[in-house]
């Protein structure tokens, strides 16, 4: 939906590579003759510029303050900041946005984020790895029999990926967003998986 918001929270040292696949797949349709599903804005916590790993600087939409009323979805891409102090404004967002329903997506150290929250223990997830979860989550992690050895996992409204899984992190939220039809969301997984030559 074109009036519909999904939202990306970056800290310094985010990844790159975990949402550069699920972003212009919203903005501009999962294949190059598809349409786009709807905007995606960019948030930190403070609203000021960050620096990815890569040394690719984003200057946000938005800052930590709460959620738009148009935002249909809160994506986490992972990185080196989620254990550190900047990160927690970012909890009460996703308090927000499970309490509202909307898509909560997070990958590699993002999941440990959650989990160290309190937000895995009733939904099936994955992160990389369950110990890593619990030593991030400590008696706030409860979770661990929900937690599943695969690339991503989609319950409900809750995507979790590990940090090599950003091809099925974005498979899975697309198909919770309902971005596009599965076969479309299908192809265009397979394509970026496979490319156009098998070696």
């Amino acid at each position: 939906m074109q009036n519909q918001e999904i939202i990306v929270v970056l800290l310094n040292d985010f990844a790159d590579w975990e949402a550069a696949f699920l972003a212009p797949a919203l903005r501009c349709g999962t294949m190059p003759s598809r349409k786009g599903f709807c905007a995606v804005k960019y948030l930190t916590p403070d609203g000021k510029p960050v620096r990815s790993l890569g040394g690719l600087t984003v200057t946000p939409d938005y800052a930590a303050d709460s959620l738009p009323a148009t935002c249909g979805g809160l994506i986490l891409a992972g990185g080196r900041s989620w254990d550190k102090p900047e990160a927690e404004a970012i909890a009460a967002l996703v308090s927000e946005a499970r309490q509202r329903g909307i898509l909560v997506g997070a990958i590699c150290n993002a999941t440990a984020f959650l989990a160290a929250h309190g937000f895995l223990n009733d939904v099936r997830h994955t992160g990389n790895t369950r110990e890593m979860l619990e030593a991030w989550g400590g008696d706030r992690y409860t979770g661990g029999a929900l937690y599943e050895e695969r690339q991503a996992v989609r319950d409900g409204a809750v995507v979790t990926a590990n940090g090599s899984g950003y091809l099925e992190f974005t498979r899975e939220c697309l198909l919770a967003l309902e971005a596009d039809t599965p076969e479309a969301i299908a192809a265009s997984y397979a394509f970026n998986k496979q490319g156009f030559y098998s070696e």
